[in-house]
């Protein structure tokens, strides 16, 4: 089976009403980013933090799969089919997904700051207080700005066995997941789906202007 490999970004759970702070200067549900999904803006604030991150979970729970989700996970009756996101929802998983990377975290997992290497599933409020079984507080399980992002070597791997790369909801301009589309084959086709492209210079690229759901329909055809 041919390996379809799709990077996703907030263009593609937008469409199931998750919000989105890339349009808006900077700012998340009216926060400055920087306070709300950094290292220092948790040493400086964390109640801030774990209240601002509570509220993306709480609203996680009342979203739904989109077409689009359902249209990749449909992908794996004819193709080995790998999902890389940008996003921390589990829309992907939800929508039938069988095997997702995710490179900046999970919003439904959360991790100890004493030991990064464990890591739990949360779906309830996460407060000041609450700790991990040696002491430390729990913070959210999310990449934040500045931070390492332990997935992008996993990333690329996957990249590098790609026979057909698919990009969808994404301005291509978060470093280092922008950089995942230099290691798939220079001869293979790459799709990209976003109702505002980037420029992207590729020999084979396709850009389908339109939104995720809209543009899954485009490629299933052409596919």
């Amino acid at each position: 089976m041919k390996h379809i490999v799709v990077l996703t970004g907030a263009g593609m759970s937008a469409e199931s009403g998750v919000k989105t702070f890339r349009d808006h200067d900077g700012l998340w549900e009216g926060h400055d980013v920087m306070k709300v999904a950094s290292p220092q803006g948790f040493r400086s604030n964390p109640k801030l933090v774990l209240d601002f991150y509570n509220q993306r979970r709480r609203q996680l729970m009342e979203v739904k799969p989109n077409e689009a989700h359902k249209a990749i996970a449909n992908l794996e009756s004819k193709y080995r089919v790998t999902v890389v996101t940008q996003n921390v929802d589990d829309l992907h998983e939800r929508g039938g997904s069988s095997n997702v990377v995710h490179l900046h975290g999970e919003l439904l997992k959360i991790r100890s700051t004493g030991n990064p290497s464990d890591i739990k599933y949360w779906t309830k409020d996460l407060k000041l207080g609450d700790t991990c079984n040696k002491g430390y507080q729990l913070r959210p399980h999310i990449v934040w700005f500045g931070e390492d992002v332990p997935m992008i070597e996993k990333a690329v791997e996957i990249c590098l066995t790609a026979d057909i790369l698919l990009i969808i909801g994404t301005s291509m301009q978060v470093y280092p997941a922008n950089g995942l589309i230099h290691y798939v084959s220079s001869d293979i086709p790459i799709y990209y789906i976003d109702p505002r492209p980037a420029t992207v210079n590729h020999p084979n690229i396709k850009v389908i202007a339109k939104t995720a759901t809209e543009g899954m329909i485009d490629l299933m055809e052409i596919l």
